[in-house]
């Protein structure tokens, strides 16, 4: 099937003329999108993402699973822009340890940042909507610091952009001119509200994460603030309340296939294949994240039984173990002051841990000790 998805328009940068692609508004149109193409692929991935929050309701705290769900969607959304953090050096970062490449971290936890405030946004009676301007914001703190400095955090792009290659001339993508790009968010805004759709809402927010790709409304971080839309747009159709599942696993596991389909979608005008390739995802990242919960909460209670047979434990250190799922890393000193405690109680809580095996003391060392929750660190990184 082969259907216009956008014109080309002239556009001069780096002092050469390139044709940048300009995208229609959504909903695809001559042929328009059959729901009944996606009937089986969107019940399981719905099916998948109820089975998930039912999962997560036997879990004794949500907490500590968004602690870890959304630090994972973290990690992987930057990795697939090439940074090298892992979630150990990102535990490691919070607990307070030196970390060798802190820049990457710091794009990890930027992104953390901008993650937490969006779904505040969405979540307060007075915050803003999914909008032109929530993603601005969250792009501003996305690339507040060191590398994003020279890339007009939070302003939407005034200079052509494009994907892959050297220059304008040979890129293998270039996205509409600047110019047009405040009209184009402006229609996406409008689908995103548009009340009355026969689309089911997973078509849609494939639809709408693509449409955002092919805009690429920012100097940089255009991957990066489309995949928290994802997220974003999960709670806002009500598909899913708290963000428990980490698309960009599965997006990083198939990146090569991820970018082929949304250029097919430009170049034959393939809007069918992305869509499945989009349900697929989500049934699999949903399946992926409720193993890995039932993995987790496992552990953790297989743990937990442990620690109340034995005859060393007390109740500071039943408190220190209900910590650790959201403070995996740590410090004696930080033991402290977390339980207000004094020091020699926060020592006796963790050797009662270390001494059943729970926790690991990582340094060797007599003094200046860092501790992990080992298990449970290598459980969440696989």
């Amino acid at each position: 099937m082969t259907r216009s998805t956008g014109t080309y328009a002239v556009s001069t940068t780096l002092g050469e003329s390139v044709h940048a692609f300009v995208p229609h508004s959504l909903p695809p149109v001559d042929p328009a999108l059959s729901p009944a193409d996606f009937v089986d692929l969107n019940r399981q991935a719905e099916l998948a993402l109820a089975r998930l929050a039912g999962v997560a309701g036997l879990v004794p705290s949500v907490d500590w699973l968004l602690y870890s769900a959304i630090r994972k969607e973290a990690l992987l959304t930057s990795q697939i822009e090439g940074t090298q953090a892992t979630l150990t050096d990102l535990f490691d970062e919070e607990a307070g340890f030196k970390v060798s490449n802190t820049e990457d971290v710091e794009e990890v936890t930027n992104y953390l940042h901008a993650f937490r405030w969006v779904r505040e946004q969405l979540r307060d009676a007075k915050g803003l909507p999914i909008s032109i301007r929530l993603l601005c914001e969250a792009h501003r703190r996305l690339l507040d610091g060191a590398r994003g400095a020279g890339k007009q955090p939070g302003k939407l792009r005034q200079s052509q952009n494009w994907i892959g290659g050297t220059r304008p001339g040979n890129a293998i993508f270039v996205p509409p001119p600047p110019e047009q790009v405040p009209d184009l968010l402006a229609h996406l805004e409008r689908f995103i509200h548009e009340p009355s759709s026969d689309l089911p809402p997973l078509v849609r927010v494939a639809l709408i994460h693509a449409q955002f790709e092919t805009i690429h409304p920012f100097l940089d971080g255009n991957g990066r603030i489309g995949r928290l839309l994802i997220a974003a747009l999960f709670e806002h159709f009500g598909l899913l309340s708290e963000p428990l599942a980490y698309l960009s696993g599965y997006l990083k596991q198939h990146q090569a296939e991820y970018y082929r389909r949304l250029s097919t979608i430009r170049t034959e005008g393939d809007w069918e294949s992305w869509v499945s390739f989009f349900l697929e995802g989500v049934a699999t990242a949903a399946a992926d994240a409720e193993k890995n919960i039932i993995q987790v909460a496992s552990l953790v209670a297989a743990d937990r039984r442990r620690l109340l047979q034995s005859p060393r434990a007390g109740p500071v250190s039943y408190r220190l173990f209900e910590m650790l799922p959201m403070m995996p890393r740590f410090t004696i000193e930080r033991v402290r002051q977390q339980l207000a405690t004094s020091f020699p109680t926060a020592t006796a809580a963790v050797k009662a841990l270390e001494a059943l095996g729970i926790v690991t003391e990582m340094t060797g060392q007599k003094k200046n000790r860092s501790y992990s929750y080992q298990a449970y660190v290598e459980l969440l990184s696989r």
